[in-house]
């Protein structure tokens, strides 16, 4: 298995050499809008620590990062009324994986509305501002 590159885009990121739209943050994890959401909301979740996905992330890093993906899923839901939401994250090429630092999707969806190719489009800054807002809103009680 390759190694953890420490310039990915959001080792990149976390380091802020590089720009985002910050949702969410604690001492051990990250969450940022997707700039090629598959949906509106649709938000990324990474550990702050270096795994280049689940195959070779600490099982405490693990449990930590799914800790806050179901916290921020809850806010995804309710900030875009979603029906429900998709938790989606890939390991490898072979599985969709294109940036190699583990990072969890979580897209709102609801019955019937189509979603997006992964990786197909990139949003406007102002319409991935929004989103972050509104879901920070909802974090904000």
């Amino acid at each position: 298995m390759a190694s953890y590159d420490d310039n990915n885009i959001f080792a990149r990121i976390m380091r802020g050499e590089l720009p985002s739209h910050k949702v969410y943050e604690t001492d051990k994890v990250l969450a940022i809008m997707d700039l090629m959401p598959q949906a509106d909301g649709h938000i990324l979740v990474m550990p702050k620590s270096k795994a280049r996905n689940i195959f070779d992330v600490e099982p405490a890093v693990l449990a930590d990062l799914m800790k806050e993906v179901q916290y921020l899923a809850k806010a995804v839901k309710q900030a875009f009324n979603a029906e429900g939401v998709l938790i989606q994250q890939f390991n490898e090429p072979a599985a969709g994986q294109t940036v190699y630092h583990l990072h969890v999707h979580i897209i709102p969806r609801k019955e019937g509305s189509v979603m997006n190719g992964h990786g197909a489009d990139m949003e406007k800054a102002e319409v991935l501002a929004a989103n972050a807002e509104k879901i920070r809103q909802v974090l904000q009680g």
